[in-house]
């Protein structure tokens, strides 16, 4: 019998790993054990509900206004104790967050196989995002599984000298997750809880922008120029209307409702679940957006994404066609954003492309993966 113990901690993880944890459930000869470090506990629970994932180990490592070597000294000594205690054959982190870091860390002390789901993302740029870049570099140094989303993941590993043996091109699973909750909105079984009346963009009278900004580095002024941007979009397309959910750092509260609070066509939120998320992309025309998901989902439904950060890790969308990087310049992203308004065959070439990040059997290829490790 394998042991893995997954360890998450923030929303994107429990999306991203949700169908991974499902795909380890229904295999025989694995038990799986689920750790959160509860590094972003709000957004959090949301998502582990959605997909009906239970928490076997919740560390609540989150404080108000905590800092990240805080954060990195408290999940070290807490995923640590629990590596103990189970002693697994595999730690399986996602991504590039503290906590991914922190598990393949754990493990390595532990002298415990490590795997890193989303491994060979790379920026080329240690600052940017930040911290993220780093510690998705770090997790990979730290893991004998490497399982990249894409070909160029794969290239960015190699270069660095990663055994070729230890790598698998496996797509994305944040694909997995979209089209198992799109299918269920489809049918019916899952009913998102929209912030406003969608039925109003059933036609071409009203259409829809999605707006998300939460990342480190814009907090100098990016995110100004980014509630500028919409401000100005909103004023020069009466019928466009805008939807905000703000993230819930202090700094993007108070710079988004100061500059569009008021704003006649935009509506600010609270972050919604990944279920309402979802239903959003569905029925948006556009989206800005600094994540890094959105960039890797949005093409499977058919929206166009500008990218409002100076560089990406996702270079396949940009090469692809499916996402356009904009930075945070205000006057680049009124520009881009216009003619994709206005311009029906601008618009139609992003839509239309292939989503580079595959086509929801990455979970299957990962749990493959592991299997064949330990045979």
């Amino acid at each position: 019998m394998i042991k893995v113990m997954t360890v998450l901690g923030t929303r994107p993880e429990a999306i991203k790993l949700a169908p991974v944890l499902d795909e380890l459930s229904r295999r025989q000869g694995i038990r799986s054990v689920l750790c959160s470090s509860g590094q972003h506990l709000e957004m959090l629970t949301g998502a582990l509900e959605v997909f009906d994932v239970e928490v076997d180990y919740d560390l609540g490592l989150m404080e108000e206004s905590q800092s990240l070597s805080g954060l990195t000294a408290r999940a070290i000594r807490g995923i640590s104790q629990k590596i103990e205690a189970e002693n697994p054959d595999l730690v399986l982190v996602q991504g590039d967050t503290t906590t991914a870091f922190v598990g393949a860390l754990a493990g390595f002390y532990n002298r415990t196989t490590v795997g890193h789901v989303e491994a060979g993302l790379r920026s080329g740029d240690r600052s940017n995002p930040f911290p993220e870049e780093i510690n998705r570099r770090l997790a990979d140094s730290l893991s004998d599984l490497l399982f990249a989303p894409t070909e160029g993941a794969k290239v960015n590993l190699e270069r660095e000298d990663f055994p070729e043996t230890s790598i698998s091109v496996t797509g994305n699973t944040v694909i997995d997750a979209l089209l198992r909750i799109d299918g269920a909105i489809d049918r019916g079984d899952l009913r998102p809880d929209y912030p406003i009346d969608v039925t109003q963009f059933d036609d071409e009278k009203r259409k829809l922008l999605l707006v998300t900004a939460h990342r480190r580095e814009s907090l100098d002024g990016g995110i100004t120029r980014i509630a500028r941007a919409i401000k100005q979009l909103v004023h020069g397309f009466p019928e466009l209307e805008v939807v905000f959910p703000v993230h819930l750092n202090p700094r993007v509260q108070e710079v988004v409702h100061e500059i569009l609070e008021n704003e006649e066509g935009v509506t600010l939120v609270e972050p919604v679940d990944y279920l309402t998320f979802i239903g959003l992309m569905r029925v948006a025309d556009l989206i800005v957006t600094d994540s890094g998901g959105i960039q890797e989902e949005a093409p499977s439904l058919g929206v166009p994404v500008l990218v409002a950060r100076e560089r990406t890790e996702r270079p396949e969308a940009i090469e692809a066609g499916t996402a356009k990087l904009v930075g945070t310049d205000t006057e680049r992203i009124v520009s881009e954003a216009s003619n994709l308004l206005s311009n029906r065959d601008s618009y139609e070439e992003m839509a239309n492309r292939v989503n580079p990040f595959g086509t929801g059997e990455a979970s299957e290829k990962i749990v493959d993966g592991i299997l064949a490790y330990f045979d």
